[in-house]
């Protein structure tokens, strides 16, 4: 079975392994896997987790450092770039006179365009470093059972082929397995297959689909990446990692989300751009070549301007942005799993929340425990009822359970369960919100014991048993029952049904049919109080334009009692039934308005996130439940915790190493940060060049040379590139951080027509002041008058940082970081200081004389001036700024 070579690469799957492993009789399986019913022995494992590797599977091939290097050279704008180097080889070096060879423009080039792609590579290296040691951080587990210990919890990825493990509700399969024993177990494969009805699985299939069909369909077959809705069951793995099905058809479990709003604004920025460029290059070229009359010089010049108006670091920015960002989150305890996810975290405007956990201390202690009528139960016959079916059960434990068996263990009656055995259970599903188990004491008296939801439970109820006296359920005792129930969630406690049956006929396959005409006994009532950060954190929230919604499966009065001890408005409360009843558009308008849902069905709290989608809302979801993983993967951006259950960690964009409402404002303003350091270089980028190209438009048709020489241009924008790349190191202003951010198309083009133009204003100033003031009005004097403009341009667009970060005054109302300020100022001295140099004088630039400089400040002064007078009118226009 196991006598092959370590599978390096994913072939095709085999299907016919799988018939095999199905076909295997219960009595041979064991030795046809090469295992044993006590598992695998610690050095067996050994041998084969040497042999098969991890149980990981690649979603992606693994990035090595060489393809990540190549990947970075590969956007359009590198791509602009290196065709301009092409261009520039054959015109300055091929066919250029023998000793007039000129490599300039291609060594800045090229600099420009390796600088940005190793920039760009670091960046990404880095980003998926970080990100490979956050995920480290979140693992998932299973209960596997191995020689000579005990039942085991252990991460998936040391599972071997061999392992026997148990599941149950709320696991995800963590590998191909073959079950050996089942009971009632329902398996989801819509990772797998799309269909959303859970499958059920037996311990053997069914006629006729052991050499035919698809494998997905065998009875007796659970795949990687499915999950167990109800039930439970014990398996044998027989494939792990990239052999298992989900590892040969490469499919993630959580599934690739859409290109974000954020990812598309990005394309149009870039594509934007672009065509600018395929505008401009015809037009300078054309222009310079007929005023100018040379026109290989006019060609070259068009390049040079295509270069200008090229962001080759937009790539590079955005990724340090996202990569930073996930740093700082991890910092604040908040994992992000897919980088791309930030910026909808800086988007969000809806919260929907479970209330377990999140609102409260998630530390359920059972507070009371009643008889049906309402009396002590001092006999604690209603808590040895609820412990047996606690105890029994091998489904999910869930929080109430553990409650029960605390308190038991504090009374120290555990050596209750010594006097039953356990015959049969019926699991929990979140239709019937119940579970029971049968059990049979040692005189051979068999019952079935059931807990549930309180209106579950009476459904199910013929009979209510006080007094010492069993009663008919009367609609008055049905009426006191539910009177009970409400009074005890009034005051914030979660209340529990238990019922029974006994001296059952029946004695084995029990099932959904068997919990009728049962008898209610009692009541137990669970505290799960709020946190004390609950309030304070909802309070931020709404302070940073975050509206909170509760979506619960919980009863409607312990929900409403909570979410006021909260501060969360109840007067807009719903139901799932009450839901259910409205038409579309009533939903619409409901879901909106309401802020507290009750008694959902899980594909419910999916419908409401769609619901507030269709509104155009950015709609997180916290949870951590089995319940919550179709709303995690439907929500803008799915939120659960370290502790959440495996499928629920897999849905999820973004996992809290703390269940923590103020963890998550922490996220949510460093998704701002990053959402706003990205949209400010777009802006200062997309802006500077629609103001370039009428600056160039205007030279090129009015002056008798040339602006700037080619070799000025290149320079002129490398400086400035380099003074970008401190932007992801900026910080926001809090007044920014005050609202979700959402990404808009229609006003980066609003920026730029109202923005841009302003610096051709001073560029013409520049042209009037060098043509008239200093005379540099003649093929002569070009030299002065390209260092004149090389200094005004480099430093106008470098200022224009400082002036675009912010929607305040700069410097006085908002500075920027020390990074940015820093940078900024060193560009501006470099620039300065070229035209002086013999690096200046090599490239065609000279010094310029001293009375040169206060026209710049002037300029640059009313440079800023103006700038910030646009920038008020626009934000009292528009209402916007960044």
């Amino acid at each position: 079975m196991w006598k092959k070579k370590k599978q390096k690469e994913q072939f095709s799957f085999n299907t016919e392994k799988v018939f095999l492993a199905a076909t295997q009789p219960l009595g041979s399986v064991f030795s046809y896997f090469q295992t044993s019913r006590i598992g695998l022995t610690s050095e067996e494992v050994e041998k084969r987790l040497s042999h098969y590797g991890k149980n990981e599977v690649e979603h992606e091939q693994k990035k090595n450092p060489f393809s990540t290097f190549i990947k970075a050279f590969i956007n359009p704008f590198i791509g602009v770039l290196t065709g301009l180097v092409v261009i520039s080889f054959f015109l300055d070096i091929l066919l250029a006179d023998p000793g007039e060879q000129d490599w300039t423009a291609i060594i800045i080039i090229s600099t420009m365009v390796i600088s940005s792609a190793i920039l760009r590579f670091y960046q990404e290296w880095k980003a998926n470093m970080s990100s490979e040691a956050l995920l480290k951080m979140v693992t998932n587990t299973c209960y596997v059972k191995r020689s000579g210990t005990s039942d085991e919890e252990i991460n998936i990825a040391n599972l071997v082929p061999g392992d026997i493990i148990h599941i149950a509700a709320g696991d995800m399969i963590p590998a191909d397995i073959r079950i050996i024993e089942a009971k009632d177990l329902f398996v989801s494969q819509s990772s797998l297959t799309g269909e959303s009805d859970p499958i059920e699985k037996h311990a053997e299939v069914k006629e006729g689909k052991y050499h035919k069909g698809s494998v997905i369909e065998l009875d007796n077959i659970c795949f990687m990446g499915s999950n167990v809705v109800s039930g439970s069951a014990t398996g044998i793995v027989f494939e792990t990692g990239n052999n298992t099905y989900l590892g040969t058809i490469a499919k993630s479990i959580a599934g690739h989300r859409a290109a974000t709003a954020f990812d598309k604004g990005i394309s149009k920025v870039s594509f934007l751009l672009i065509r600018f460029m395929l505008v401009m290059i015809p037009f300078v070229f054309l222009v310079n070549g007929l005023t100018k009359g040379d026109w290989l010089e006019a060609f070259i010049f068009a390049i040079s301007v295509a270069v200008g108006l090229t962001p080759e670091m937009l790539p590079m920015i955005v990724t340090a942005n996202l990569a930073k960002g996930a740093v700082a989150m991890s910092k604040k305890k908040t994992i992000v799993k897919d980088l791309n996810a930030i910026q909808n975290f800086g988007a969000m405007n809806i919260l929907c929340t479970d209330k377990t956990g999140t609102l409260t201390c998630d530390q359920i202690v059972l507070e009371k425990y009643i008889n049906a009528d309402g009396s002590s139960d001092h006999d604690k016959r209603i808590l040895r009822h609820a412990y047996f079916n606690s105890f029994f059960q091998t489904g999910l434990k869930n929080l109430m359970d553990k409650a029960i068996l605390s308190h038991i263990k504090e009374l120290g009656l555990e050596y209750l369960k010594e006097d039953y055995k356990k015959v049969d259970e019926i699991p929990f599903d979140f239709t019937r919100r119940r579970m029971s188990v049968v059990v049979e004491d040692k005189q051979g008296k068999r019952q079935i014991i059931t807990k549930g939801a309180v209106e579950e439970m009476l459904e199910i109820c013929s009979h209510a048993e006080f007094d010492g006296s069993v009663h008919p359920f009367t609609s008055a005792l049905k009426k006191k029952a539910q009177e009970i129930s409400l009074q005890m969630n009034k005051q914030g406690m979660r209340v529990l049904a238990i019922a029974h049956k006994s001296y059952l006929s029946k004695a084995s396959d029990f099932c959904i049919e068997d919990e009728q005409d049962m008898v209610l006994i009692g009541f137990l009532a669970f505290l799960d109080p709020p946190k004390q950060s609950a309030a304070r954190a909802i309070k931020q929230l709404h302070e940073y334009g975050i509206e909170v919604k509760i979506l619960s499966g919980d009863n409607d009065a312990v929900v409403q009692t909570i979410a006021r001890q909260v501060g969360i408005d109840t007067s807009n409360a719903l139901t799932g039934i009450e839901l259910e009843a409205m038409n579309e558009e009533e939903q619409h308008k409901a879901v909106c308005e309401t802020t507290v849902f009750s008694k959902l069905t899980p594909m419910q709290k999916t419908q409401i996130i769609t619901l507030l989608q269709d509104q155009q809302n950015t709609v997180g979801f916290l949870g951590d439940g089995i319940n919550d993983a179709a709303a995690l993967r439907q929500s803008d951006i799915g939120i659960s915790v370290d502790s959440a259950v495996d499928i629920a960690k897999e849905s999820a964009d973004i996992i809290l190493l703390e269940k923590d409402l103020m963890v998550l404002e922490d996220g949510v303003l460093e998704g701002r940060k990053t959402f706003g350091n990205i949209t400010k270089y777009i802006k200062m980028t997309a802006s500077s060049n629609f103001g370039n190209m009428f600056s160039v438009m205007a030279a090129s048709a009015f002056l008798p040379f040339l602006p700037m020489l080619p070799i000025h241009l290149l320079i002129q924008n490398l400086l400035y590139d380099i003074s970008q790349t401190t932007i992801p190191f900026d910080r926001m202003d809090a007044d920014y951080l005050k609202s979700p951010r959402k990404w808009e198309a229609s006003d980066l083009s609003r920026f730029m027509i109202f923005i841009g133009p302003i610096s051709s204003i001073f560029d013409i100033l520049t042209y009037l002041v060098m043509w008239y003031v200093f005379s540099c009005n003649s093929i002569g004097q070009q030299t002065l008058f390209q260092s004149g403009w090389f200094i005004e341009g480099l430093l106008s667009q470098t200022l224009i940082v400082h002036m675009i970060r912010t929607r305040k005054i700069p410097f006085f109302q908002s500075c920027a970081s020390w990074q940015v300020t820093g940078m900024t100022f060193l560009v501006m001295a470099i620039g300065i200081l070229i035209p002086f140099s013999p690096i200046g004088h090599s490239i065609g630039l000279e010094p310029l004389p001293l009375s040169y400089f206060p026209w710049l400040i002037g300029i640059l002064l009313s440079y800023c001036i103006l700038t910030q007078i646009i920038k008020n009118w626009y934000i009292k226009r528009f209402v916007k700024w960044l």
